[in-house]
């Protein structure tokens, strides 16, 4: 250490000599088991699902490739286990949310279809119905459910989708299977570990 820096540190010790910390109780207590049972992958996910919310909506109106009325629409994502597939083309999972199209606009739509699966990863459901129609007889034929068709892949949260059983309206309607959300994933991992340990 130079004296010029020996010089500076001793005035800096004279000058701060009768400084003392200012006391003040705690705003709100600070109890880690008063804390909420949430998680950290919790909380992360809340923060994503706020940022994505706050975003536009990030599907593709510009160019829709046309399906015919009667076409069966059939996407599903690498990963997905062929009898998880089967048995949503089949209709066997509990449809737990629906979201009907019907008379409304392809700009209300697009914003209908981006909100239902927000909201369904919200709450935690993992399959749902989408009833779009088949448009036959219209000017633009299927035209809700070729933009359905086009846009359900673009969103991450789909891990799958098929056309739907007649109970549930056949090709005027769309299965799709949602990804876990953290939360159910993180609870999937604790039990399996506790049946582990």
């Amino acid at each position: 250490m130079s004296s010029d820096e020996r010089d500076e540190w001793a005035l800096f010790e004279r000058e701060m000599r009768d400084v003392r910390p200012i006391k003040s109780e705690p705003k709100v207590p600070l109890n880690k088991s008063d804390a909420p049972a949430e998680t950290l992958a919790q909380r992360r996910e809340m923060a994503v699902r706020e940022v994505v919310g706050a975003e536009s909506n990030f599907l593709s109106g510009d160019y829709v490739p046309p399906v015919d009325p009667h076409d069966h629409l059939a996407f599903k994502r690498d990963g997905v286990q062929n009898g998880v597939y089967r048995n949503l083309r089949l209709g066997k999972y509990t449809v737990d949310a629906r979201l009907d199209l019907h008379r409304m606009t392809v700009e209300e739509s697009r914003r209908a279809v981006f909100q239902f699966v927000q909201d369904c990863m919200a709450q935690d459901i993992r399959c749902g119905l989408i009833t779009h129609g088949k448009g036959v007889g219209r000017e633009t034929p299927a035209l809700l459910k070729s933009c359905v068709a086009h846009w359900l892949p673009q969103m991450h949260e789909v891990l799958a989708m098929h056309s739907a059983q007649p109970q549930h309206g056949g090709s005027g309607a769309t299965y799709i299977l949602l990804r876990k959300s953290e939360r159910k994933r993180q609870e999937n991992w604790e039990r399996q570990h506790k049946r582990r340990g």
